[in-house]
C-alpha cells in the first residue's frame, strides 16, 4: 500500500485496470470522462427523488425508481429534441448536448405562475406577459 503514498506533490498518480484495447491517452481520457455520469446520478438523487425509498415492498420501490429514471430521461430527450448538439464526439465520451439542470427547467416552466380560465367554454392557461418569461418558455418549447 505504500505505492500510493504521495512522495512528490507535483504529480497525480492513478491506477486503472481495464480490458479496453486502446492507447494509454485514450484510456485515461475515457476514465476521466466517466465522472460526468456521477453528475447524472447526483441530479437523479437531488431532483428526481432517486434516493428516496417510499415503501417496504421491493416491487413498489423498483417501480418508484423506474419512474424517477423515466422522468429524468424524458426531460433529457425533450431537451435533445429542442436544442442541437453543442459538441462533437470526444475521447472522454462527454454528452453531445449541454443539458439544463432539472431544477432550472422546473423553475422556468413548471413553477411558473399561471391561471386556468374558461372564457368561451374551453380551458386556457394564461401566464404573465413578461418578455423574459416568454423567452424562457420559447427556449424550452419552440412551438409555444
Amino acid at each position: 500500500l505504500d505505492a500510493f503514498e504521495p512522495r512528490e506533490w507535483d504529480y497525480d498518480y492513478k491506477a486503472v485496470v481495464t480490458n479496453k484495447r486502446v492507447s494509454v491517452g485514450c484510456l485515461l481520457a475515457f476514465h476521466n470522462g466517466r465522472g460526468s455520469q456521477e453528475g447524472i446520478i447526483g441530479e437523479l438523487k437531488a431532483h428526481c427523488q432517486f434516493d428516496y425509498i417510499p415503501t417496504r415492498g421491493w416491487a413498489a420501490n423498483r417501480f418508484y425508481a423506474q419512474a424517477a429514471i423515466l422522468a429524468h430521461n424524458l426531460t433529457r430527450e425533450l431537451q435533445m429534441r429542442v436544442v442541437a448538439p453543442a459538441r462533437a464526439t470526444n475521447p472522454k465520451r462527454a454528452s453531445l448536448w449541454i443539458f439544463e439542470n432539472l431544477s432550472t427547467i422546473r423553475n422556468n416552466i413548471i413553477r411558473r405562475a399561471g391561471r386556468l380560465v374558461r372564457p368561451n367554454g374551453q380551458w386556457v392557461l394564461t401566464m404573465s406577459a413578461n418578455k423574459a418569461a416568454q423567452e424562457d418558455i420559447r427556449q424550452h418549447l419552440p412551438a409555444a
